[in-house]
């Protein structure tokens, strides 16, 4: 087979789906010699995505990722290019091509909570309706995700295919406490912090976090302090607004983007890993504190009971009072912090970028065959 990969997002956007577009390929390259992989890069990208492999090429492409325009121009720009199958990882596919097209689709966020977009972000996603129609198939991360989309686009069951995502294999326990003092010291931490990690943006839901971590000091007289890491995204001043309110300046810590060199560390040292999200297509940030042995409470909504399962605590994402507790329960039960660091690692050992890829050429094959 001759597959194209539109990585080009990774120039624009390394979180979330451009991580996910980074690992695929890396994870394909690792098990598929044979087949051809053409990778389609943003003409400004010149980072090897993957370095000295004879069946891995890259192109670059004139079109920027979420150009009004996108699928027209790209459309014209894949003329030149015979494949037997385009995966377009950032939901959009060409307008029209030669070959047959599979899109993953990560969340639909945006159709169900509107509010929360940017008018860019609203008119970019707002064509996965056409999207998810012209595409011959259509990967969903989670089982919550294909649900979504059977039921709010009206896509038939059996064109969609659940392909888990998982942890960067670099998300593991580590016992080098020198390195783990010098990097919580870096971003200048306590010993006792509890994490979140994501870009700050309203599905978030940190004010609810930032409530409860108000309680948890004041009621329960707990000396602990809020770490986040994770670039600020759109509509984040209502996060400000809050901190300032609750006069929670010196319990918040604002790290910004941190790399997956550092985060492993910042994973491994916090006492517990906490993530109130309304929604998630999946969720990586909880998997990835599993994989380093992190207790995970998070919300019990969309995909994150289906990739958490019985490891960590659930809580409904505006319950104040209930994340209040259940953050003073793991923080002061050292037992039953315990059984969830236990519990993580052995379900975060469920999902592997490996396992990822495999799936993942199944579905280019039965397309390709069709």
């Amino acid at each position: 087979m001759r597959i194209g990969i539109d990585a080009r997002l990774v120039y624009y956007h390394q979180a979330g789906i451009g991580q996910y577009i980074l690992r695929l390929t890396q994870a394909l390259a690792q098990i598929d010699r044979e087949d051809q992989f053409i990778v389609f890069k943003s003409r400004k990208d010149k980072t090897p995505i993957i370095d000295h492999q004879p069946n891995f090429k890259s192109e670059q492409l004139w079109t920027p990722s979420h150009h009004p325009l996108e699928r027209l121009a790209m459309s014209l720009e894949l003329l030149p290019f015979a494949l037997d199958v385009l995966h377009s990882p950032d939901f959009i596919p060409p307008s029209r091509t030669r070959f047959p097209s599979v899109i993953t689709v990560h969340d639909l966020a945006f159709l169900l909570y509107p509010r929360f977009l940017t008018r860019e972000s609203a008119r970019y996603y707002g064509q996965v309706d056409l999207a998810a129609r012209y595409a011959d198939h259509i990967i969903a991360v989670s089982e919550s995700t294909k649900r979504d989309t059977v039921r709010l686009l009206g896509v038939p069951e059996n064109k969609i295919t659940v392909i888990h995502e998982a942890a960067h294999p670099l998300f593991t326990p580590m016992t080098n406490h020198v390195e783990l003092a010098r990097v919580r010291e870096h971003y200048h931490l306590p010993s006792d912090f509890i994490l979140f990690v994501s870009t700050i943006e309203p599905r978030k839901n940190l004010p609810t976090l930032l409530r409860a971590l108000k309680r948890l000091r004041e009621n329960y007289k707990l000396d602990i302090v809020l770490a986040v890491a994770g670039n600020r995204g759109w509509l984040f001043e209502e996060v400000d607004k809050v901190v300032d309110e609750l006069k929670l300046g010196n319990a918040v810590q604002f790290l910004g983007g941190v790399p997956n060199e550092e985060l492993v560390y910042l994973y491994n040292a916090a006492k517990l890993f906490v993530f109130p999200s309304f929604y998630e297509g999946f969720g990586l940030p909880p998997l990835e504190a599993m994989a380093c042995g992190t207790p995970v409470i998070a919300s019990n909504v969309s995909s994150l009971p289906e990739v958490i399962g019985d490891a960590g605590m659930l809580v409904e994402p505006e319950d104040v009072e209930a994340w209040t507790i259940a953050m003073w329960r793991v923080l002061t039960d050292e037992k039953l912090a315990h059984e969830m660091r236990a519990k993580g690692l052995k379900r975060a050992q469920i999902f592997s970028w490996q396992r990822t890829a495999r799936e993942t050429i199944a579905v280019y094959r039965k397309v390709a065959d069709a």
